[in-house]
């Protein structure tokens, strides 16, 4: 969007108060801002970051997810993620349901896989459309290296307050294993944003699906559900500050500790919903064979915090790879045979909205 002038966000939305953690202080191992981060990650499951150091990253990646997004939808399909890549590649508009209804979504995305990021020039999944490979090295894998970076500090802090083994939650979630962990360039056409109610959902109320997800906007459109909250809430985007969440396998991880809050997109407000909408997000998934179970046998507060949750509450009996398929494959509009398709593609804090 070079040289565009998006509106303001307006002042007269519902929003939430998202605490604004200083990842500069997380660094340093500032007590005060830790413990900012852990009633962030516990309460909400949502933060502001700043002074993470990513934007120039960021600011490249949004140009590469432009160029491939406004390619030529018949280009596009060549790379859709079909039964073996899961949701790596690009998926069009409609392929996902965003209800129990059976209501199709109205965002397209393309997702870049770690795995072929990493293993640039070799191929560890599938290859992807020309910006997205001629950008690989200036954009794509500087982006995830500082992504990963970034989530890896942060999982020390909490490792640490959770009281897990140093480099604990690092071994679940190593760079040199498979893992569905990936980079993902989002856009809803202001077109289609124009023609749909304020409420009307572009992507469905859902958890994520991994662990941590690092977020970057640029117009409003996100909105969250807090527990006890009486409606949907906007996250408004600030200028240079990622929005970060809790997922599922975290939440799962920390016997029910650290939150993974309920989300959706849906038009940006007002004068805003006249744009597209483009987002950035790198999501960190633990590795494919790890088992999706609460570390209880490597930390008293997660032991203590299972034995207070309704019995097998957190026993998933899948892996991460597993847990990641099925909620793939069963919000898919093909998959869709009713409530109970949308049922199981559930996640760890799924309600009936």
């Amino acid at each position: 969007m070079p040289g565009t002038v998006l509106p303001p966000f307006p002042d007269d939305v519902p929003t939430v108060p998202l605490l604004i953690i200083d990842y500069s202080l997380i660094k340093e191992g500032d007590a005060r801002e830790v413990d900012r981060l852990w009633q962030a990650a516990t309460e909400l499951g949502f933060w502001y970051l700043k002074n993470h150091g990513a934007e120039e990253e960021a600011d490249a990646m949004f140009d590469t997810g432009e160029a491939t997004l406004n390619l030529p939808l018949e280009e596009k399909m060549k790379f859709e993620p079909g039964e073996h890549f899961l949701s790596f590649g690009y998926k069009h508009a409609g392929w996902m349901v965003t209800d129990k209804a059976g209501n199709p979504d109205s965002v397209e995305f393309m997702s870049v896989s770690k795995d072929d990021i990493l293993a640039r020039p070799a191929v560890a999944n599938r290859t992807y459309p020309t910006p997205v490979e001629a950008s690989m090295d200036s954009s794509v894998r500087p982006f995830t290296i500082k992504a990963i970076e970034i989530t890896g500090v942060l999982f020390s802090v909490l490792g640490d307050r959770l009281g897990l083994p140093k480099g604990m939650l690092a071994s679940v979630h190593r760079p040199d294993e498979r893992s569905g962990s990936e980079a993902r360039f989002l856009k809803v056409a202001g077109s289609l944003n124009c023609q749909a109610p304020p409420e009307k959902a572009s992507l469905g109320a859902h958890t994520d699906y991994g662990s941590f997800s690092f977020l970057h906007n640029r117009l409003g459109g996100l909105q969250v559900f807090p527990l006890g909250s009486d409606g949907w809430k906007y996250v408004k985007p600030i200028p240079g500050h990622a929005i970060c969440n809790i997922g599922d396998a975290m939440n799962i991880f920390s016997g029910g500790i650290l939150r993974s809050n309920v989300h959706r997109i849906v038009p940006p407000p007002k004068e805003q919903a006249a744009y597209d909408r483009w987002s950035l997000v790198y999501f960190t998934r633990p590795g494919d064979s790890v088992p999706l179970e609460p570390l209880s046998e490597q930390s008293a507060m997660i032991a203590d915090a299972v034995a207070k949750a309704p019995a097998g509450k957190y026993n998933t009996g899948t892996t991460a790879k597993g847990w990641f398929a099925r909620r793939v494959r069963n919000v898919q509009l093909t998959k869709f045979t009713g409530p109970q398709t949308w049922q199981a593609g559930k996640g760890t804090e799924h309600q009936e909205f």
